[in-house]
C-alpha cells in the first residue's frame, strides 16, 4: 500500500491536482466561515427576541424559541435536503454552493441563539436592575451593561461549533458541492487511492480546525484571567 502512495504521490501532487484541491479548500472554508459568521449574527437577533428584559412581542418571542429548538434538533443533513428542495420547488435559481451556505446559516443561528441567550442570562438580575435604576434603556443597557459581560461567556463556545460547521460542510458533498471531502472522491476516482486522497484531505481538515479550536481556548482562558 504504502508504496503504491510512494508511486502515485508525483502525480497526485501536480499543479492541477493542487489547483483542484485549493478550490475545494477556499469553498469550504468560505462556506463554515461565512456560514457561521451570518448565522452567529442572526442567532444573537433571535436571542434578543426571545429575552423578556429586551422583546416583550410574545407572538415574535414564541416563533424565535420553535426555531431554535426545531433547527437545533434536526441533523444537517436532513437540513440540507429541505433547503436543497425548498429552491427546487420554488424555481429560484441558486447554486448548490449557495444551498449549503443557507443550511450551514441556519444552522448557526439556531445553535448560536441558544449560546447567546445563555450568556444573556447569565448576567445577575441587580446588573438589569441598577442599568433601569440609572434610566438606561433596554436597548442601552443592552450594548453598554449585558453584551460586553455576556460577550466574555459566549465567545469561546462559538469557536466551538465553528470547529464542529467546518466539519459539517464534508456533508454538502451529498448535493455535489465542490469542498475537501467532494474534491476527494473526485481524485479517488481518478485511480489515485483512497489513503492518498482521504488522508490529504484528512490533514486540510486538521489544520483549520485545530488552530481554530486552539485560538479560542487560548481567548477562553485570556477572558477567565479577566
Amino acid at each position: 500500500m504504502w508504496e503504491q502512495v510512494m508511486e502515485e504521490a508525483p502525480r497526485f501532487f501536480g499543479y492541477y491536482n493542487l489547483l483542484f484541491i485549493g478550490e475545494a479548500l477556499v469553498n469550504t472554508l468560505l462556506l463554515s466561515w461565512i456560514g457561521a459568521t451570518v448565522g452567529f449574527g442572526f442567532g444573537f437577533l433571535f436571542a434578543i427576541c426571545r429575552h423578556p428584559r429586551l422583546f416583550g412581542v410574545l407572538p415574535l418571542r414564541i416563533v424565535a424559541t420553535l426555531y431554535v429548538e426545531l433547527f437545533r434538533r434536526i441533523p444537517f443533513l436532513v437540513k440540507l435536503m429541505c433547503v436543497f428542495f425548498a429552491f427546487q420547488l420554488s424555481g429560484a435559481q441558486a447554486s448548490l454552493f449557495t444551498v449549503a451556505l443557507v443550511t450551514v446559516v441556519l444552522s448557526a443561528a439556531a445553535f448560536a441563539a441558544e449560546i447567546a441567550r445563555a450568556g444573556l442570562e447569565s448576567i445577575p438580575a441587580p446588573q438589569w436592575d441598577a442599568a433601569e435604576a440609572m434610566n438606561f434603556g433596554r436597548w442601552r443597557t443592552l450594548w453598554r451593561v449585558v453584551a460586553p459581560q455576556s460577550f466574555r461567556i459566549v465567545l469561546p463556545p462559538l469557536f466551538g461549533y465553528t470547529v464542529g460547521f467546518i466539519k459539517s460542510t464534508s456533508i454538502a458533498s451529498q448535493i455535489g458541492v465542490m469542498e475537501l471531502t467532494y474534491a476527494a472522491k473526485i481524485l479517488n476516482t481518478r485511480g489515485f487511492s483512497a489513503l492518498l486522497c482521504f488522508g490529504t484531505i484528512l490533514l486540510l481538515y486538521f489544520l483549520i480546525c485545530w488552530p481554530t479550536k486552539h485560538f479560542g481556548e487560548r481567548l477562553e482562558r485570556r477572558l477567565a484571567r479577566r
